[in-house]
């Protein structure tokens, strides 16, 4: 079993340190906060510190096979040096996990659904900057997984909206009523990346996110109404935009099968702590 680093160690990459380590894999893991790194010791996993801004990590993170960066910044210049870092370790295959937020919103709701190809929808930022500076590399193979909306455990898409008060419970308006959604549940972003692991699926951009896109007012009416027994408040005002992310290429060159495709269906995604 090859060696995995997991850059980024919170909501998503400690569950799948822990979930690799249990396949198999020998995994380190970082943090830059002292809790964090206690939990990840306590979960029997290979705890380092490692921040890409600064240059007291520990370098000794780097020596594995495989390396997953899951963190939320973008410093270019930070993960220019962390490249540099990448190309002189022993490092061959970096799994980079970014966010469909690179794809642009439009107010044409019927456009088709934005594929990987579809370079017309990207729009400049930050998160693209980045990751094509992975993808260009050649010293290392780079595999991009673009995550939509992350749900799922302590991330309830209800409690983005509600509003909790001494008397009861209130929605904020909620925009773009007429779009459609894109999310995913952790259990299946655990479960894509291993599909890549297992199909040694490297050089490629991914796509990941439920084949179900209901429209916001009703996967929010359903999400309000799941926590609290009041209905989702909608802004009108004004058009909405949006966007229709596909995922055909994780079903079909993975062959994957999402566990959460229904996102309507409330209660058969877990949402509990875990």
């Amino acid at each position: 079993m090859k060696d995995i680093s997991i850059l980024g160690s919170g909501w998503l990459g400690l569950p799948l340190a822990q979930a690799l380590q249990q396949q198999g894999y020998q995994v380190k893991a970082s943090s830059r906060s002292d809790e964090r790194l206690s939990q990840i010791s306590q979960s029997g996993l290979s705890a380092h510190y490692f921040d890409i801004e600064k240059e007291d990590s520990d370098i000794r993170f780097l020596q594995a096979d495989i390396l997953i960066i899951n963190i939320t910044s973008k410093n270019i210049l930070a993960f220019e040096r962390l490249i540099k870092s990448i190309e002189s370790s022993a490092i061959k295959q970096v799994l980079f996990i970014s966010s469909t937020s690179v794809y642009r919103d439009s107010d044409d709701l019927q456009k088709a659904s934005i594929t990987e190809d579809n370079l017309a929808a990207l729009k400049p930022c930050d998160l693209l900057t980045i990751e094509n500076l992975f993808r260009s590399n050649s010293h290392f193979e780079t595999t991009i997984i673009r995550f939509a909306g992350l749900i799922g455990y302590q991330r309830h898409p209800g409690r983005f909206f509600l509003q909790a008060n001494t008397e009861s419970n209130t929605c904020k308006a909620i925009k773009n009523p007429d779009a459609c959604v894109n999310m995913i549940h952790r259990d299946d972003c655990l479960s894509v990346i291993a599909a890549v692991f297992k199909a040694e699926y490297w050089g490629e951009v991914i796509n990941a996110c439920a084949s179900h896109h209901p429209k916001r007012r009703d996967f929010y009416n359903v999400a309000i109404q799941h926590l609290a027994a009041i209905p989702a408040s909608f802004d009108e005002q004004g058009g909405s935009i949006g966007k229709v992310v596909d995922n055909n290429k994780v079903k079909t060159l993975l062959g994957y099968s999402f566990k959460h495709d229904d996102l309507l269906d409330f209660e058969s995604m877990p949402f509990n702590e875990h």
